[in-house]
């Protein structure tokens, strides 16, 4: 998987430390490569952030890399939603859930992969109508 990181996003991303751009790359080619038609949405809030949906909609998305100072999460919007028998989610709102990252191991693991393929699969039954946009980047971040 090889999809170039758009520039409004890299504008942003090369501001933080090393460490966490080589992190955050590893964990956005470990999602790409779980389901590479997702579309790539864009955001800078009060989080960098990369979200990853089955559609070009925000609401139909599986999961999202929310980039902060020092650290990054792997959040799952439906988290509260997926069967987590390992226990690897964290957090206490009514639908999302994020896995803590530091490390590679802490996603590039069989544990991680099934969990994001059961959020894309359930994001996939869940949809409204099949997307005609897939595997692209759509920045939403303001220049």
């Amino acid at each position: 998987m090889n999809r170039p990181i758009h520039t409004d996003f890299l504008r942003h991303l090369e501001r933080k430390d090393q460490a966490l751009i080589d992190l955050y790359i590893d964990l956005r080619t470990f999602i790409l490569e779980q389901h590479p038609d997702a579309n790539e949405l864009l955001y800078h809030t009060h989080a960098l952030t990369s979200v990853y949906s089955i559609t070009d909609k925000l609401g139909d998305s599986f999961c999202m890399i929310p980039i902060y100072t020092a650290h990054l999460n792997l959040g799952f919007n439906k988290g509260t939603l997926l069967k987590d028998p390992h226990k690897l989610l964290h957090g206490t709102g009514n639908l999302i859930r994020h896995i803590p990252v530091t490390v590679p191991s802490d996603f590039r693991n069989t544990k991680v992969k099934a969990l994001v393929k059961q959020a894309v699969a359930f994001e996939i039954a869940d949809q409204d109508a099949p997307s005609r946009t897939t595997g692209k980047t759509i920045s939403k971040i303001k220049p």
